[in-house]
This record gives structure tokens, C-alpha cells and sequence, in this order.
């Protein structure tokens, strides 16, 4: 079996391009970039809590860094470094060689060097620290929306949530959206390239991964504003489009987690812009609400004839009911 030691050098140890040092010391050593400042999030993986006991080693490796990666999108920041902290029940060679390669494949498509971290014998645990820079001016912020501006999402919101529905037996999923909703759960991909283009363009931004609601009201609080969404401008893939439980479907759209799109507000004036990214990005972006001055951190959904909707669950809470 091998040792930690062993783990570390076979399976996450690769020359540093970017760093002054990487694996296989105390401490890595990076260096700041002229005129950035460094934008660090971390974010942690348990197993039966995140994802399933038994879940594919290699879509694995990607989520635990995609994950990641969104919140530097959500900041406008350039993916640059990350840490990795792995406990694992038992030194499974045929895991780890699966885990490490889906996750350095997804690090070398966005210029990741992994540069540190750690392995221990316990419970499944995955922890990752990313690292990426942005000039301080330009980072893409929680606290900057202002009544007036639009609210804008990319991609579509749900598909993930639904997954998760039918692997817990509520819904049942065949065919290409099964493959559709699985692929959005265990393979995202993370909004670097649309973060980076709203850099000076948005006011203010978040990843969705507790629900659009719950994340659109931490811009709402954060920013003192309230926001109104229209929840018939919510986009929708044709799996949710099929889903024919109408409670499901919008619990999926407005609370459901793991969608990694990102949200974003920016003034009327900034429209023409936000639509020509989408064309060179190829992405979708939608307009599904407005930023107002009512009560602070309030988020409001509104049905196809202006009446507001009960939204009995706003997204996922790790330590909620």
C-alpha cells in the first residue's frame, strides 16, 4: 500500500510552470502579478453529504475543482493556483488514479498548477483551495448592485437539482435528459471565460450553487437593495421543460443547488454589451429580474401575471432543516 508520501508524488506532483515552487515542500511560493491582487476561495466536498458514496472517481476530481473555479469566475478573477486536502478511508490506487486524473485534466483546460496540500487516513473528504488573480478596481463584487440595474443569469438553472431528484427516486429521467441533467451534476463547467468578459460590465456577480434565489439574495443583502425576479424569464432546458411536476420543476429552477451559472446585475445602459458577449462567448444569457431600492436583501418572484409566488424552499443550507 502506498504511503502518503507515495500518494503525493505519484498522483499530484507535477512541475511548477507559473509558481517559484511547488509540491514537496513546507510551503508552495508564488509570486504577485504587477497591478493584481489575489482572489482565494476554498471549498470542501464530504462524502454523503456532497456527493454519493461510490460516485465516478474522475467526475469526481473535475467537481471538486469546478467548483472552485466558479468562485473565481463569480469574482472576474484568472484561474492561477490550487491546494488540495484529501482524506481518504484507505490508499485506493485505482481511485486515486481516476480522482487525479479528472481533476488535472480539468486544472490544465483553465491554467491551474496545483502547488500543495495535504492527505490523511478518514472519511472521504475533499478540500480545495483555488487561487486567481484580478486587478482590485475590476473585481466583480457582492456589494455593488444598484436599483435600476437588470438581473442576468447564464446557461439555465435546475438542471442539476433535477438530477439529484431522480437519483433519489423522485422523478424518473430517461434518455438524453437523463444524460443532459447527470452530465450538468457531475461535470460542470465553470463561467471563467464569462467572468472575466463582465470585468467592467457588471456591477456586481455570484456563482449559483445553493439556488438562485438563495444567491441572489446574498447580492440583495449585501448590495441593500431588493430584487424581483420574473420567474416565466427563468430559461429552462428541455428536460425541465418536460418535467411534467410542476412543484418539482420550480423547486429545481429557484432553490435547486449545483448549477454553477453565474448571476449578475448591470445597468440598462450595459444591455447592448452583455448581449454582444453572449454571441462572442457563445453562451446564453438571459435578463430574469431587476434590482429595486425596497427592503434590503428582500427577493421577490413574480409569476407570468405579475402575482407573487410562495416560495416555500430559497436553495440549499448545509446546516438547515
Amino acid at each position: 500500500m502506498p504511503s502518503e508520501f507515495d500518494i503525493i508524488r505519484r498522483y499530484f506532483t507535477r512541475p511548477v510552470k507559473r509558481a517559484l515552487l511547488g509540491v514537496g515542500d513546507d510551503c508552495a511560493l508564488i509570486a504577485a502579478e504587477a497591478g493584481m491582487v489575489f482572489a482565494v476561495s476554498t471549498d470542501m466536498l464530504v462524502e454523503g453529504r456532497h456527493f454519493h458514496v461510490g460516485a465516478d472517481p474522475d467526475k469526481l476530481g473535475h467537481k471538486a475543482l469546478a467548483v472552485n473555479l466558479s468562485d473565481l469566475a463569480a469574482m472576474g478573477a484568472a484561474p492561477r493556483y490550487a491546494t488540495l486536502a484529501l482524506a481518504l478511508p484507505e490508499a485506493d490506487e485505482a481511485w486515486l488514479g481516476r480522482f487525479s486524473q479528472g481533476l488535472l485534466r480539468l486544472a490544465d483546460a483553465f491554467g491551474v498548477e496545483l502547488i500543495g496540500g495535504d492527505t490523511t487516513r478518514g472519511p472521504r473528504n475533499i478540500s480545495i483551495t483555488v487561487m486567481g488573480t484580478v486587478p482590485p478596481e475590476l473585481a466583480l463584487r457582492r456589494d455593488g448592485a444598484r436599483a435600476g440595474d437588470e438581473l442576468w443569469l447564464s446557461g439555465a438553472s435546475g438542471d442539476a437539482a433535477l438530477a439529484l431528484a431522480h437519483l433519489d427516486g423522485r422523478i424518473r429521467l430517461a434518455g438524453a435528459a437523463l444524460a443532459h441533467c447527470l452530465a450538468r451534476l457531475h461535470t460542470p463547467v465553470p463561467c471563467v471565460a464569462l467572468g472575466l468578459a463582465l470585468r467592467g460590465i457588471a456591477t456586481s456577480a455570484i456563482d449559483i450553487s445553493d439556488g438562485v434565489v438563495a444567491d441572489v439574495g446574498h447580492i440583495a443583502e449585501r448590495s441593500g437593495v431588493a430584487i424581483e425576479l420574473r420567474y416565466a424569464a427563468l430559461p429552462r432546458s428541455r428536460a425541465l421543460q418536460a418535467c411534467a411536476d410542476a412543484r418539482l420543476a420550480a423547486e429545481c429552477l429557484l432553490a435547486g443547488g449545483d448549477d454553477y451559472e453565474l448571476a449578475f446585475t448591470a445597468s440598462p445602459d450595459a444591455r447592448p454589451r452583455v448581449e454582444s458577449l453572449a454571441a462572442e462567448l457563445g453562451l446564453t444569457l438571459t435578463r430574469i429580474g431587476s434590482v429595486g431600492a425596497g427592503e434590503p436583501g428582500l427577493v421577490s418572484v413574480y409569476d407570468a401575471s405579475g402575482a407573487p409566488m410562495q416560495i416555500a424552499r430559497k436553495g440549499f443550507d448545509h446546516f438547515g432543516s
